[in-house]
């Protein structure tokens, strides 16, 4: 159900970032529409690391689209499996959003508390709202919220894990398996083309939108205590250009960055793993930049994608 965005908005007071564009016109059935390219799809002739002249980026893997039509201008070892880490918290929002009744309570239990080391420190039973524990989430990454909206969804954490599998192929991602909604070390796995395919389906989520560009969110425990979340996204301060999607850090997958960018008509979605601090951010910019540059096919409806 789409419906439930509007009253989700207006329910967690998120700022007021851009959404997504208004949705052109449907094309009448007289008028036959191009054939779509698949999202994220390896070009003909292309090499593993693909076209010469985009920008050098440190990333171990990496993949730019066109976040209109999933066309790839750029793409490096984009079909390597690696850790993901908390990049696949969009996979768990999309499962819990997909869901809906986001004011519905949650009461943490403990085992949503043991989880490390990011995290909110919500205590058992404490209750909070689905759409409180989702923007904690995809905010500042707290690990404890992505734990208890996992049980509330589905039970139990592996049952949830089955569930983000099963979503992960409705976009097209088959070289993806989830044992957890947070993204902490386990046997699982992604690359950064199947991510490209979520990012893209994540895109036309307005709500999910809206909260990922929030560059702080006040988030007020059972307690009545209040504490302000900073977006881990550094590209939030640095231009409008750029409006979300998700970071990520552990040991194993290194760095990780799913970043999206819109200017002049143009959107792009880049997904980042297996990189450094020190380059991350400037590599998202330099290469986003050179994106938006390429241009997009006539066929740009943002919408026009069917799941």
């Amino acid at each position: 159900m789409k419906w439930h965005w509007i009253w989700a908005l207006a329910l967690v007071g998120l700022s007021g970032c851009e959404t997504a564009p208004t949705p052109a016109p449907t094309v009448r059935a007289a008028q036959a529409a191009p054939a779509r390219p698949a999202v994220a799809a390896d070009p003909a002739g292309a090499t593993s690391v693909w076209p010469a002249e985009a920008p050098h980026i440190y990333a171990r893997s990496a993949i730019l689209i066109d976040a209109r039509t999933g066309r790839t201008l750029y793409q490096k070892f984009a079909d390597t499996k690696t850790q993901v880490a908390s990049t696949q918290k969009l996979v768990t929002a999309l499962v819990v959003i997909d869901r809906g009744n986001l004011s519905q309570p949650v009461t943490i239990q403990r085992a949503d508390t043991l989880v490390e080391p990011t995290k909110l420190g919500v205590r058992a039973g404490q209750t909070y709202t689905r759409m409180n524990l989702l923007s904690a989430m995809l905010i500042k990454s707290e690990n404890d919220a992505a734990a208890a909206l996992a049980r509330d969804n589905a039970g139990s954490i592996p049952s949830f894990a089955v569930l983000m599998d099963r979503k992960a192929r409705e976009v097209g991602a088959y070289n993806t398996h989830f044992v957890n909604p947070h993204g902490l070390p386990g046997y699982q796995y992604s690359t950064a083309r199947d991510m490209a395919k979520v990012a893209f389906r994540a895109y036309r989520e307005p709500l999910l939108r809206n909260i990922v560009c929030t560059p702080t969110y006040s988030f007020t425990f059972a307690d009545g205590r209040k504490r302000t979340l900073e977006n881990t996204n550094k590209l939030l301060k640095r231009s409008t250009v750029y409006n979300g999607m998700k970071t990520g850090f552990t040991n194993a997958a290194g760095r990780c960055l799913i970043s999206s960018a819109s200017a002049n008509g143009r959107d792009v979605i880049l997904v980042q793993f297996g990189s450094k601090t020190t380059y991350i951010f400037d590599d998202a910019e330099r290469l986003m930049q050179w994106g938006l540059r390429q241009g997009s096919s006539p066929i740009s409806d943002l919408y026009a994608t069917n799941y």
